[in-house]
């Protein structure tokens, strides 16, 4: 119980506006869905993509601290998934094999509760099971979205450390990505610089690497945040599906 207690009075660090952060991280994921449904020829949105899922992980994390009751909490991202993945399917031609995020907000969820309860050793196998299942499942972003929720939430108490964790975090993920050669029409040549510079430099410019661009948005506060029905936040999701849907009907 004192454990319980203690792990519940660890205040995350840096913004907590969560339904701010809920929309601009919904913007970016739409921005990534529509370049890869409509404008696969701009690989540019896919890169602004990268941006929401480090923003929807640290909304779970400060939604963790704050919620009254981790299994409605759970409840809530369930019927979300399951309500949503008929127009994920739809909208990015997808099947039941390949679910939505809100799978992965479910396990990551699942992971972070057995970490701070502690029962029968659940800080040891509920982040353990929670990896393999987004493996056995297909969760989006597998076992590293999942890995992401764990080590964010093991530093939320520290902004230099949610920056130290995220830099290195996806600079290991990026590293089996390959460089960018261009971005936003500038084309980009790694080989005329020396290699001190480089050599650090092309490891920010990988796919999965512009991920970092969420941290000014994770790290620094907003004085206000906006007073929404709780049911908006998650309805937002299921009404970008549709919206993606329509926009790609116009574009044929």
């Amino acid at each position: 119980m004192e454990t319980s207690v203690l792990s519940r009075s660890r205040k995350p660090a840096g913004n907590t506006a969560t339904t701010w952060l809920k929309i601009i991280a919904l913007v970016f994921m739409f921005i990534d869905h529509a370049g890869k449904m409509c404008f696969p020829a701009v690989p540019e949105m896919r890169i602004l993509g990268r941006i929401a899922f480090p923003i929807y992980a640290w909304c779970m994390i400060v939604g963790f601290h704050y919620t009254r009751s981790v299994p409605k909490y759970l409840l809530r991202i369930l019927i979300t998934g399951l309500v949503s993945q008929p127009l994920y399917m739809i909208a990015l031609n997808h099947t039941w094999r390949q679910p939505n995020i809100f799978l992965t907000l479910f396990l990551g969820l699942c992971a972070l509760w057995g970490i701070r309860e502690k029962k029968y050793l659940s800080q040891i196998w509920a982040p353990v099971a929670a990896m393999a299942l987004a493996i056995f499942l297909g969760a989006d972003y597998g076992w590293r979205g999942v890995l992401l929720f764990i080590i964010l939430y093991a530093v939320q108490e520290s902004r230099p450390g949610i920056a130290a964790v995220m830099v290195s975090y996806f600079l290991f993920w990026g590293s089996s990505y390959s460089i960018t050669k261009s971005l936003f029409g500038l084309p980009i040549n790694m080989d005329a610089l020396p290699a001190v510079l480089s050599q650090p430099l092309s490891a920010f410019l990988r796919m999965e690497t512009y991920a970092l661009l969420a941290l000014p948005f994770i790290l620094i506060p907003f004085k206000k945040d906006l007073k929404l029905p709780r049911w908006i936040g998650y309805a937002l999701y299921p009404a970008h599906l549709a919206a993606l849907y329509a926009l790609e009907q116009i574009m044929k």
